[in-house]
């Protein structure tokens, strides 16, 4: 029988209209949920903006910090069962999903970690006679009421990025996750009430309508709002922000690696390969764009290939799967119709460039794209990756920092000094070396530059980017002069 989620939002069993999650590997029906409609909305905004304005009935840090451990318990009691329902909703294969899972079990843990570390600081005083005999503190508190917004690639640890950082804080949150994935994201709620944080401080909307949608992020309750997914519909619902409101904004990237002519191949190829194909490429620091020096790239582009060959690609929920679908059929003709553009303009094909099925793709090498070619201008998000040769890295980084996009970015070589002139050269908010673009831990700044978002995040700068350090000033004629 399929299962049914109803409202999370206190005072509604149900809006009366369901939406089917269904599986993007075969399309079946895993599920239903109730739509939030527009008094929904409205419901989870007065909730939130009165949770906050009640200062007295704010959680204490103390308890705040033993829910979070309750539910980081419970989730290593359910990992199996997590990483099973966000393989089956999300469609990455159950091996990456159980990854996905211990990540957001240690994203809890880290929540935890600096909620009992950090705190306000202390501000210089008695440094001149306006500053005499002044104690100056400040303490951090709630930024307020928290919409989140979430994309489908990881529906349990981007849940967990933007929500558990606002229950850190103190903030209200309502969430609203991706159509394509909603069930993490409803269970991991769920766990959170069973830890016990109270109904109203953590309410999950499923909205149907982007008219609605951008109607709850511009209402003039919301004090900070997270995004993750297109630049498109996030940057056009920054511009609806009320004033005041702060925001975080995490988008694609068409991340950028270099490989130098002394680049040890037996462990490049590997990293490539896996940050290329993962989640059958669906990842905002996906390997797209790899720039090789003349002497080895057709070399490295045939070992890419010739591992892309043997990448098992079906079912994610079968233990054997290492490529699962894309998120909609409809990417599938997308990605299609981009390579054989490649190709067309004079790409050289080495392995893959035709789907699967109607939801799978081939893992795709190309060879030297035309640089004016959408594989080499815009984020691919599918299992695509390209291969250009250069002469000179002076030219190499040129081409690499082309496009409106700047997130994290790679380099492979045995020479130091090619690595710092490398780092200090690529734009990106990050430059791995003998790493791939997409290497992440989840206490570390991950910030998307330019087009590929704004503000920082990381569990740890998330928390502080939902809180404000208020002052307090003291003045007392018994402080030492």
């Amino acid at each position: 029988m399929v299962k049914h989620y109803t409202l999370m939002v206190p005072g509604f069993d149900s809006s009366g209209e369901k939406l089917e999650v269904t599986a993007p590997f075969d399309s079946q029906v895993i599920a239903t949920c109730d739509l939030a409609n527009e008094a929904v909305i409205e419901q989870a905004l007065q909730t939130a903006a009165k949770l906050f304005q009640d200062k007295l009935e704010y959680i204490p840090l103390r308890e705040r910090l033993k829910i979070l451990e309750r539910a980081a318990a419970i989730m290593q009691e359910e990992d199996e069962d997590l990483a099973f329902s966000a393989a089956q909703e999300g469609g990455k294969p159950l091996i990456d999903s159980r990854v996905e899972v211990a990540r957001a079990i240690d994203g809890m843990k880290i929540c935890i970690e600096t909620m009992r570390t950090e705190a306000g600081t202390v501000v210089p005083m008695g440094v001149n006679d306006a500053s005499a005999r002044k104690l100056a503190v400040t303490r951090r508190e709630p930024i307020g009421v928290v919409v989140a917004v979430s994309a489908f690639n990881h529906p349990l640890n981007l849940i967990v990025h933007q929500v558990a950082p606002a229950i850190a804080a103190g903030c209200p949150v309502i969430v609203k996750p991706a159509k394509k994935t909603p069930l993490s994201c409803f269970r991991f709620v769920q766990i959170l009430r069973e830890a016990g944080l109270p109904d109203a401080w953590c309410q999950v909307v499923v909205i149907g309508s982007s008219d609605l949608s951008t109607r709850l992020v511009a209402d003039e309750r919301v004090d900070f709002f997270s995004f993750i997914g297109s630049a498109r519909i996030g940057w056009m619902l920054r511009s609806k922000l009320t004033p005041g409101a702060r925001c975080a904004l995490e988008h694609g990237g068409v991340a950028p690696v270099i490989v130098a002519e002394d680049a040890d191949m037996s462990t490049t190829v590997p990293k490539l390969v896996k940050a290329g194909f993962y989640h059958a490429g669906q990842v905002c620091v996906s390997v797209q764009r790899i720039y090789a020096h003349e002497h080895i790239a057709v070399e490295l582009a045939e070992k890419i290939a010739e591992v892309a060959k043997t990448q098992k690609i079906g079912d994610p929920i079968s233990a054997d799967t290492e490529i699962g679908p894309l998120i909609d059929p409809a990417e599938v003709n997308r990605i299609d119709e981009w390579v054989k553009e490649a190709i067309a303009g004079g790409a050289e094909l080495l392995c893959g460039g035709k789907p699967v099925s109607e939801t799978c793709y081939e893992c795709t090498v190309l060879l030297n794209p035309p640089e004016n070619a959408r594989v080499s201008t815009h984020e691919l998000f599918g299992p695509v990756v390209c291969v250009y040769t250069y002469q000179d890295v002076d030219e190499a980084v040129e081409r690499a920092n082309r496009l409106p996009f700047s997130f994290q970015a790679a380099v492979f070589t045995k020479d130091i000094d090619l690595a710092m002139k490398l780092f200090a050269s690529l734009n990106g908010s990050a430059v791995m070396v003998n790493e791939h673009t997409a290497f992440r831990v989840d206490w570390m700044p991950f910030a998307g530059l330019k087009q590929s978002g704004y503000g920082t995040g990381g569990i740890p700068h998330t928390i502080r980017d939902m809180q404000v350090e208020k002052m307090l000033v003291i003045h007392s004629d018994e402080l030492p002069d």
